[in-house]
């Protein structure tokens, strides 16, 4: 991940982290990723590793990434178990989010340093957060605001816990907007400038062009998009169920050739949108 990151912040542009779900959208994210030329980050919720258990999902990952043509990271989003993060990162994970914002910041600070630990031990990168994004996705989170920290508290997190990315909440949320959000671009360009190291963006659906072109350009290097292709697989396949209810004909692959389809599409236009097509090394 870092890697990938530090040349995105260098020449700011966005690396599109997709929440995938199964073997399908894996499939479907790599394909756009090697059609735009971009780097791409696959990310696994906790629910998603518990639900085809740790070795399994990895297993499917390396089958369906190991032999991309374009750079492939696999990262674990909003992880508030040690026992989780240990697991995925003896299992082959690149990076991973310990999410402990729950904590009190000194807390936080002090597991946090110790994850960061534990994953430089296999070669592993670290993002973490002192802020809990708004909204819940895959059963974790809350729909209520957390408090924000300080400019001087996040960065001294950043420094002292040495994490390779950091998520700042900055008016952003997790799901679909109920109405147009009103970010803190600013607090990017400062914790940016004052650390030094990329900033990972959630949230992302339902942000405008225009949002995600600023904010990127300020140093959101990683940008993630979760709601976006859960939606998409899952509104294709009505749409197709649909029809397919109306002509009587059941044929599966069907199906999975129109999903496959619009997830590869959404993809590649977060790709673009986010100006990593051709960035591939």
């Amino acid at each position: 991940m870092k890697e990938l990151l530090d040349r995105a912040l260098a020449d700011r542009y966005g690396v599109a982290a997709f929440n995938i779900i199964n073997d399908l959208t894996i499939e479907a994210v790599v394909a756009a990723a090697a059609e735009e030329r971009a780097p791409v980050i696959l990310q696994t919720s906790v629910k998603t590793v518990k639900q085809y258990g740790r070795p399994q999902l990895f297993a499917i990952v390396q089958a369906l990434a190991h032999d991309a043509s374009v750079p492939v990271t696999l990262h674990l989003d909003h992880c508030p178990d040690r026992s989780v993060i240990a697991d995925c990162l003896d299992g082959g994970w690149n990076s991973v989010l310990f999410d402990a914002h729950e904590l009190d910041v000194a807390e936080n600070l002090r597991q946090t340093t110790e994850v960061v630990a534990e994953a430089r031990k296999v070669g592993a990168h670290v993002e973490g957060e002192i802020e809990g994004i708004q909204g819940v996705e895959d059963d974790l989170g809350s729909d209520e605001a957390a408090p924000v920290q300080s400019l001087e508290v996040a960065v001294d997190f950043i420094e002292r816990t040495g994490v390779d990315c950091f998520a700042p909440a900055i008016g952003n949320a997790h799901g679909q907007y109920k109405r147009t959000p009103v970010l803190d671009a600013q607090r990017i360009s400062d914790l940016v400038a004052a650390t030094g190291i990329p900033m990972a963006l959630h949230g992302g659906t339902g942000l405008s062009d225009e949002q995600f072109t600023d904010l990127i350009a300020r140093g959101c290097a990683k940008v993630n998009i979760s709601t976006a292709l859960k939606e998409t697989f899952m509104q294709s396949g009505l749409e197709f169920l649909r029809e397919t209810a109306e002509r009587g004909k059941w044929d599966p692959p069907s199906l999975f050739r129109h999903q496959r389809t619009a997830v590869l599409e959404m993809a590649r236009r977060h790709i673009r949108l986010f100006g990593g097509s051709g960035r591939a090394w």
